[in-house]
């Protein structure tokens, strides 16, 4: 079987010659000194006008007048907004989850284009780093969400004046990649972790784990808000207590955040209360070890279990579960004040409509 031709061609050595090169439709096109920043911005052009369908050029070097200076570079863009995202993505005194994705999405940035001027980063420059992260397996959901992150860098350079509105605005052309209409996967949507999935891991797990994953169940908390409990954010005077949660996801907006405990609930976590001072967490754990924790169970019941194998499920989807059973019991208002939403869409990402009722109203208009 032949082996597939690589839309993306590599930046390779030029054995004869040192140089670093690559292949374009058969020819190889010399950059300059192999590993070179100036041989790596060759390349990222190259690659830029080969994703815009454009034949590719070499341009012109004026040798007799001084080069004038071209502004901000993309890695010194990228330097300074990283210093900045360390100390505003921040919740309780520690850095959030944003600050790995924004480092994660600049990377291909920088290691295309990261001596480009920032002013000359234009949308085919943009929808090459693009064309990256789909070379790289991305999914299409994550590479939207990469380039959108770039923008805010830029944004942001904007606001510092590093950056040019206009530049801004031409890489605010860039449409998203829409499904079915790129080689990027898309992955199929969170499942509620069924009663089944959750009673088989159970066994594999800490006491500890497991009370969270009951407590997570019940209530439809995040983990993270969960995590961060203390005595002193429960309100246990009235039949249902309230946990006010602190540094919840959308506190920065100004939106207050409170998680109903009912008696189930209650239950387990009554015992793990005792002996606690006010500022202790209920459940000393990290959100990852806990992730692992339920994924290493699911591996190993279905390693004791040949014959009743469970997909492998993530905390998360015990957010989606609780979801399902509010909308179904309550309805969709239900399911924004229980999980804490902004609005009904986040609602209904988390809470689609069940397809049973659609069956069961054509049952009954026959």
């Amino acid at each position: 079987m032949p082996r597939k031709s690589n839309p993306i061609p590599s930046y390779l050595l030029h054995k004869q010659s040192g140089q670093a090169r690559v292949r374009v439709r058969g020819r190889d096109v010399l950059l300059g000194p192999y590993n070179s920043p100036e041989s790596r911005q060759r390349y990222a052009e190259i690659l830029a006008q080969l994703t815009a369908g454009k034949a590719v050029s070499v341009p012109a070097v004026s040798r007799g007048a001084a080069a004038a200076d071209p502004g901000v570079t993309v890695n010194e863009l990228v330097a300074a907004f990283l210093q900045h995202a360390d100390g505003h993505y921040v919740k309780d005194g520690k850095q959030t989850s944003e600050v790995h994705c924004l480092k994660s999405a600049v990377r291909p940035l920088v290691e295309m284009f990261g001596f480009t001027p920032a002013d000359d980063f234009g949308p085919l420059k943009l929808s090459a780093v693009r064309e990256q992260m789909v070379a790289a397996g991305w999914c299409r959901r994550g590479v939207n969400q990469g380039v959108k992150r770039i923008r805010i860098v830029f944004r942001w350079g904007v606001s510092r004046e590093m950056v040019s509105p206009l530049a801004l605005s031409r890489l605010e052309s860039l449409q998203p990649l829409l499904r079915g209409r790129t080689t990027a996967p898309d992955n199929d949507p969170k499942q509620p972790a069924t009663e089944e999935q959750i009673q088989a891991v159970l066994p594999f797990v800490s006491d500890l784990v497991a009370d969270l994953i009951q407590v997570q169940r019940l209530t439809g908390a995040r983990a993270g808000e969960l995590l961060a409990m203390t005595p002193a954010r429960l309100d246990r005077s009235k039949s249902v207590w309230l946990f006010n949660v602190a540094g919840h996801k959308t506190a920065h907006h100004g939106h207050k955040r409170t998680v109903a405990i009912g008696p189930k609930a209650q239950q387990l976590l009554a015992g793990r209360l005792l002996g606690l001072a006010d500022d202790d967490v209920v459940f000393p754990i990290r959100r990852d070890s806990y992730t692992l924790a339920v994924r290493r169970a699911c591996l190993l019941h279905n390693k004791r279990n040949p014959g009743q194998k469970i997909l492998p499920w993530t905390p998360h989807q015990l957010r989606h579960a609780k979801a399902a059973e509010v909308r179904e019991r309550h309805g969709l208002e239900a399911v924004q004040s229980v999980l804490g939403h902004s609005s009904f869409a986040m609602s209904e990402h988390y809470a689609p409509a069940v397809l049973q009722r659609a069956v069961a109203a054509a049952a009954e208009a026959g």
